[in-house]
């Protein structure tokens, strides 16, 4: 598989921590602009955020948790050339899990189906990391 191929769900999840980022950053910035928050009350803490905000910080924050496990397999794929088609149709199921995730968190924040969406990006990336891990102690010893 080629290099872009693989790295290709890798940006499109380095691309959704981005837009989570911003879309923080955006409603933080009008909940203090429009004054319903004041900076003296979240400047120790993320409480006092509403609702709309604190998803999208939860989202963001997300965001390096579950995925960190993909963003250091991916590299040893690559450096193994164990990165074929099913290890890309699977990141590409993976990142497609966190778009989810992510956007019902920053919408309807509907706690089972974002429980779906997670334990589906779990049971994908473990499913990565098993055919992986077979890959590599099923190999045979080089010379």
């Amino acid at each position: 598989m080629s290099i872009q191929a693989v790295l290709a769900p890798v940006f499109a999840q380095v691309l959704l921590t981005f837009a989570l980022l911003i879309m923080m950053g955006r409603r933080r910035f009008a909940e203090v602009g429009a004054g319903r928050v004041r900076v003296g009350d979240i400047a120790l803490g993320e409480r006092n955020w509403p609702p709309r905000v604190q998803a999208a910080a939860n989202a963001f924050s997300n965001q390096f948790e579950l995925p960190v496990l993909f963003y250091a397999l991916v590299p040893l794929a690559l450096l193994t050339r164990k990165a074929d088609l099913l290890f890309v149709v699977l990141a590409w199921a993976f990142v497609a899990t966190r778009l989810v995730h992510a956007g019902v968190f920053v919408t309807s924040n509907h706690v089972p189906t974002r429980f779906r969406a997670y334990m589906a990006g779990v049971l994908v990336l473990f499913v990565l990391w098993a055919v992986f891990a077979v890959r590599i102690l099923l190999a045979p010893a080089l010379p």
